[in-house]
């Protein structure tokens, strides 16, 4: 978790290239990054904040995956010495613009 470069290409290539996985109906990958990301949060903020980008995609989606998503959002809003970085990616990310 301390190499950002393994942390990218490991978790960042689950998000975006296996698309089955991450998206499974059940919400496993989307809670799975942000899990992540609540942990790198505390070592590496500025990778932190760019893994949220596939949560930050949650409009393109079905409402089922959309309201998994944007729960994975708010449950990262909501730890405790959130970064700068993760906090200003994962509050755009769930604001509803019409």
């Amino acid at each position: 978790m301390k190499n950002p470069n393994k942390v990218r290409a490991l978790i960042g290539a689950f998000c975006a290239g296996n698309a089955v996985c991450f998206h499974r109906e059940n919400g496993e990958g989307y809670a799975f990054l942000a899990d992540q990301v609540i942990v790198l949060n505390g070592l590496n903020p500025q990778i932190a904040a760019r893994l949220l980008t596939p949560l930050s995609r949650w409009r393109r989606f079905n409402k089922t995956r959309q309201n998994l998503m944007k729960a994975e959002l708010q449950r990262v809003l909501e730890c405790p010495k959130l970064s700068k970085d993760v906090y200003e990616i994962a509050s755009k990310s769930i604001t509803v613009h019409p």
